[in-house]
């Protein structure tokens, strides 16, 4: 008799792991019924062990946990997952992924995590995916935020055609050129621009764009999207430098998401 396969569950995870927030319950940034599934689980893929049994911890206190945290089985992915990306095949070790899907295949359902928000956007875990397509595994994400999506909805840009573009270089002079590019393809053709930093180059970024992009541009910075603290600010960026204050309010020390066009 064949055993049945599991199921991977994409889970979404609150965006206020590591930063300065204070912890809001479950249910105020989750539907009951993605709860309720990731309630059920007991087998997990993770960017980071410590957040996954915060995040369990959580759901534990708004709907119970089906087992024990010292039973539940949390694996983390490889860090070359984190370090070079995992949406190539030739970067994100799908043989290893694979290997971490072997509990899917007697039976038990997985959970995919990443530190916060969704998996496998902005973050690790495409190979995990590809690999359960591969292995003929059922791939389900749950509903929850997702906050490149909520920043595009919030920013009155395009969101017809859109691409999120990820980190832009730290260096000056290569994130000055870069910019320049990912605005020139805007201007030209409609398409939004999204990109993201570390919170705590959040307003060296800020900086950038508003010393980089032309005046005409459309620029929208969301902060903390989901959360008690979101705040959202969109202007041409002339009147960003008209008006500072357009930006006293923004919390840019939590997980923000910046983006620009016509």
């Amino acid at each position: 008799m064949l055993t049945p396969r599991g199921t991977l569950y994409l889970v979404p995870t609150p965006l206020d792991f590591g930063v300065a927030l204070e912890a809001a319950p479950a249910d105020t940034w989750l539907p009951k019924e993605t709860m309720l599934v990731a309630s059920g689980l007991t087998h997990w893929i993770t960017e980071n062990a410590k957040s996954t049994r915060a995040f369990l911890k959580r759901v534990e206190a708004a709907v119970g946990i089906a087992a024990p945290m010292q039973n539940q089985h949390i694996v983390e992915l490889p860090r070359a997952a984190h370090k070079k990306g995992d949406h190539t095949p030739q970067a994100g070790g799908d043989a290893q992924a694979r290997e971490l899907l072997a509990p899917a295949l007697q039976g038990h359902h997985i959970g995919l995590v990443s530190e916060a928000g969704m998996p496998a956007i902005a973050d690790p875990g495409s190979a995990v995916v590809r690999a359960a397509h591969a292995l003929g595994l059922q791939v389900v994400p749950l509903t929850g935020p997702v906050s490149l999506m909520l920043a595009l909805a919030a920013s009155g840009l395009n969101g017809q055609s859109f691409a999120f573009v990820g980190y832009v270089p730290q260096e000056a002079s290569e994130r000055g050129k870069r910019l320049h590019d990912l605005e020139a393809l805007a201007l030209k053709t409609g398409q939004t621009q999204i990109l993201i930093e570390t919170p705590y180059r959040n307003t060296a970024l800020l900086q950038a764009l508003l010393q980089t992009l032309h005046p005409h541009t459309r620029l929208a910075v969301c902060c903390a999207m989901s959360l008690p603290q979101q705040v959202s600010r969109s202007a041409l960026v002339s009147e960003w430098k008209r008006s500072p204050g357009i930006a006293n309010d923004l919390p840019l020390d939590t997980p923000a998401v910046f983006l620009f066009g016509r």
